[in-house]
């Protein structure tokens, strides 16, 4: 019983990992987008996608530790 709440848990948790892929395809495509409609500002653009994108990961990351966490109490 405690082992197939722990499986649908890690599977809760993985969902963090999918939204952050899709959120960082997202802001990735919004950003080519608007560098070229205004490559002059193309170096402040890059630097903020940046860090939001590590944000992004890290979000990521933190979820596949989790689950790993999780998988090890099977």
């Amino acid at each position: 019983m405690a082992s197939g709440l722990v499986a649908i848990g890690v599977g809760l948790v993985m969902l963090t990992a999918l939204g952050a892929g899709i959120g960082l395809g997202n802001a990735v495509s919004k950003t080519a987008e608007s560098v070229s409609r205004n490559p002059e500002a193309s170096g402040k653009i890059l630097s903020t996608t940046l860090i939001f994108a590590t944000m992004s990961e890290v979000t990521a990351i933190f979820a596949f530790v989790i689950a790993v966490m999780l998988v090890g109490k099977v």
